[in-house]
């Protein structure tokens, strides 16, 4: 079911929607719309996925029975890292 909306954009949106239909990129302006909003669709899921990925892996380490390491302990490990991948560079 399609159901009709009308959106107020900015004059530089609304440009750049009509020069893609003008150079034959798109057939139409909703043609656009469309791809734009199956792009953000798109970005949205990867974005719930990588929340979730995130979670997960902090729910692993939260559940993790081995001991944990002391801030400063972990600073100097995050900081030795670093400095190994930017040398690496």
């Amino acid at each position: 079911m399609s159901e009709k909306l009308s959106i107020t954009l900015p004059a530089e949106m609304v440009a750049a929607i009509k020069e893609s239909v003008d150079s034959g990129r798109y057939s139409s302006t909703s043609e656009v719309l469309r791809e734009a909003m199956r792009a953000w669709m798109r970005d949205e899921e990867e974005h719930a996925e990588r929340l979730a990925a995130l979670r997960a892996r902090i729910k692993r380490s939260l559940d993790d029975p081995k001991p944990t390491v002391p801030l400063d302990d972990a600073f100097v490990r995050v900081r030795a890292h670093a400095d190994r991948l930017l040398r690496s560079r």
